[in-house]
């Protein structure tokens, strides 16, 4: 079962089938992910499945799109929200997912399948390199207000 993040309010759940994964198997697997009130697809045993198979790709070109100056990056999840009806653009998307699983992803496509398009731009590597994973630290291709805890009060 591979779940979309974050899984209480994804809908989708991707079911993986392995060459030995009996009828029996994924039936009750479906049935299961049904009972979660999930919408239920099928995808054979390969690198990234159907979502991130499409995905990724999306997300790094719009990464190559940044990199080359194509446009900013405003405009380029402005162009995908508002030009494909996509609820937020493939760059904030990254920052949600974060950068290093996007790179990851990326890296076992490109292993696994080795087309070069799969083949991680240079500025997603850059930011993963310096730490720049997303929405979890705060910076990513955007920088994103981290909740501050609430301190306890004193009873002084």
């Amino acid at each position: 079962m591979h779940f979309m993040n974050p899984p209480p309010i994804m809908k989708l759940i991707e079911i993986v089938r392995g060459a030995d994964t009996s009828d029996e198997v994924f039936v009750k697997i479906k049935a299961l992910a049904e009972r979660f009130g999930k919408t239920v697809i099928c995808s054979q045993d390969y690198p990234g499945f159907i979502v991130n198979r499409i995905l990724m790709p999306l997300i790094n070109e719009a990464f190559f799109a940044l990199y080359t100056g194509v446009a900013t990056k405003e405009d380029i999840d402005t162009a995908m929200k508002l030009g494909t009806n996509h609820p937020m653009g493939p760059l904030e998307l990254a920052d949600f997912i974060g950068l290093d699983v996007c790179l990851s992803i990326l890296k076992v496509l490109h292993g696994g399948l080795g087309d070069s398009k799969y083949s991680p731009c240079p500025l997603l590597v850059q930011y993963v390199d310096a730490g720049r994973l997303g929405k979890k630290r705060g910076i990513g291709v955007y920088t994103h207000q981290k909740k501050l805890a609430a301190k306890p009060s004193s009873s002084l």
